[in-house]
């Protein structure tokens, strides 16, 4: 998508000297505005009400008031009928991962009473249920598994195996946190390698899906794609060392990352799914 003069006149920014398109992640269009005096950060959402960006706003807040480095929101609301969302241009550098290790710890010692993030907002194929929760199991079992297991089976991408297996899966994670307690943790809710960066030789979390859960949700995630090092989990286990046994548990939460890959593009990870299923 181009925009043009009559569209860049609308947005809170003088002086515009130039708009090109960037990488902006699978979902939004996103581009790098300069004027004379600053970089800004662009994503934009065509045919969106101005409400689209509401939770990434909400979420890059709230790591902000954690201390955390993210980006800032600078500005958001809807132009000619696109979303868009204003935020501050960071260039990438080096940086090290024990010092990501220790701020996602930081992060993760940022508490709040109950589960969840108080919002509902449609992703691209589910709506998200974030609405406060004082049970991890419920939150977990009916606001973030159950919706994508029933959509797997609304487009065909379930099978007996998978139920069979999935009920047990479902009964561990429930016998254990009955006898354990969970705090809930900021998390940033989509912690892959690709929504990290490193600027001015600092990390930074950007594209936050943020709700309060687990903190184990979040380092589950870390270990799907790959890219965290060995590195990052010592500096993070100094700062907030982890219970024993934790491979035993990232099972149930890896399952949640690869089941909505499964519901958004099909079998090529039902092997993955398969696999982590394998375990109960």
């Amino acid at each position: 998508m181009k925009l043009n003069q009559k569209w860049l006149s609308q947005l809170p920014i003088e002086k515009i000297i130039s708009c090109e398109s960037v990488h902006g992640g699978d979902m939004n269009e996103a581009f790098r505005i300069k004027t004379a005096s600053k970089t800004y950060f662009m994503k934009l959402q065509p045919k969106k009400p101005a409400s689209f960006f509401d939770h990434e706003k909400r979420g890059l807040n709230e790591m902000a008031k954690a201390g955390i480095n993210t980006l800032q929101v600078l500005a958001s609301g809807q132009i000619e009928g696109d979303a868009y969302l204003l935020l501050n241009w960071l260039d990438r550098t080096s940086g090290n991962q024990a010092d990501l290790g220790k701020m996602v710890a930081k992060m993760h010692q940022y508490h709040h009473e109950q589960f969840g993030f108080g919002d509902t907002y449609r992703t691209r194929i589910l709506k998200k249920d974030n609405h406060w929760n004082s049970s991890w199991i419920d939150f977990y079992v009916n606001q973030r598994l159950t919706p994508e297991v029933e959509y797997a089976k609304k487009v065909g991408r379930w099978n007996d195996y998978r139920e069979k297996h999935f009920q047990k899966m479902v009964a561990a994670f429930k016998d254990y946190y009955a006898k354990n307690e969970v705090q809930p943790s900021l998390c940033h809710g989509d912690l892959w390698w690709g929504n990290v960066m490193f600027a001015k030789e600092k990390p930074y979390l950007i594209d936050p899906d943020a709700v309060y859960a687990d903190r184990e949700f979040d380092l589950a995630m870390t270990t799907v794609f790959g890219g965290f090092n060995d590195e990052f989990y010592a500096a993070y286990n100094e700062v907030y060392p982890l219970r024993p046994d934790l491979e035993r548990r990232l099972n149930w939460y890896r399952f949640y990352y690869l089941c909505m890959h499964l519901d958004l593009f099909g079998e090529e990870y039902g092997g993955e799914v398969d696999y982590i299923l394998s375990n109960f």
